[in-house]
């Protein structure tokens, strides 16, 4: 089984949604035969790099709020963040363009630490409030990740290095109509819409798993019938005439 999750990593829901993902793999007794790949998605492709504005700030100026109601709207949602073990330092985010994050993610798939460069970020930027729009503080979280730190860097300074990658993932959630992250795919046939319970994902993944891994069904070439033994007693064929 294979899940895609469509994410950005200046989005609240994507962090909770994934810890409820990964909740529900916790209770699913084929966790080992399930795949998670992260795919790139940009909530505001044209924000700037930190503006020095908090996030309530951001907030209230995006959808037209006042301040007081931004940080309402932020507490709650740190409130469901709490519920599934994370702690968000809204008051200290730094909230920026994520485009060069995204193409680190992908330099960290060839090395096979796409998981764990997606986790750190995700914690830098809510929990460790990390300007993740910085080259430098990149290439840091690059190096704690186990990754070279140099080589991170000259591909955060190459603005065309994996950037293509990014744009392909782009180019599908497109062409899967998805306007809003967190978004799940399963095996491209089933999906999952924002960051549902833990409970959802579960009963997702074993509706899919039942559905996609179904018993064998054997084409019994046997001639006759009997000529076998169960618990309570071997059959012998009847006679033929």
């Amino acid at each position: 089984m294979k899940i895609e999750v469509w994410s950005d990593f200046v989005c609240p829901f994507c962090y909770i949604g994934k810890r409820r993902l990964e909740q529900a793999l916790d209770q699913f007794p084929n966790k080992e035969q399930v795949e998670v790949e992260f795919k790139s998605f940009e909530l505001d492709p044209n924000s700037s790099p930190y503006p020095g504005k908090n996030i309530h700030e951001v907030l209230a100026k995006k959808y037209g709020m006042s301040l007081e109601q931004a940080k309402q709207a932020n507490k709650n949602v740190g409130d469901q963040a709490a519920s599934v073990g994370l702690t968000f330092n809204f008051e200290e985010m730094k909230p920026t363009n994520t485009f060069d994050a995204h193409r680190l993610a992908k330099y960290a798939q060839t090395k096979g630490k796409e998981k764990e460069l997606t986790e750190t970020l995700l914690k830098a930027y809510f929990t460790e409030s990390k300007h993740i729009g910085d080259d430098e503080t990149l290439a840091d979280i690059a190096q704690a990740v186990g990754l070279d730190r140099n080589e991170a860097l000259t591909i955060l300074q190459d603005k065309t290095a994996f950037a293509n990658d990014v744009r392909i993932d782009e180019g599908i959630a497109q062409q899967f109509g998805i306007s809003g992250v967190p978004y799940f795919i399963i095996n491209r046939k089933y999906a999952i819409s924002g960051a549902q319970p833990a409970e959802t994902f579960k009963n997702a993944l074993e509706k899919v798993w039942q559905e996609e891994s179904p018993a064998p069904v054997l084409q019994d070439l046997s001639t006759e019938t009997g000529a076998s033994c169960t618990d309570d007693s071997c059959a012998v064929p009847g006679n033929k005439e």
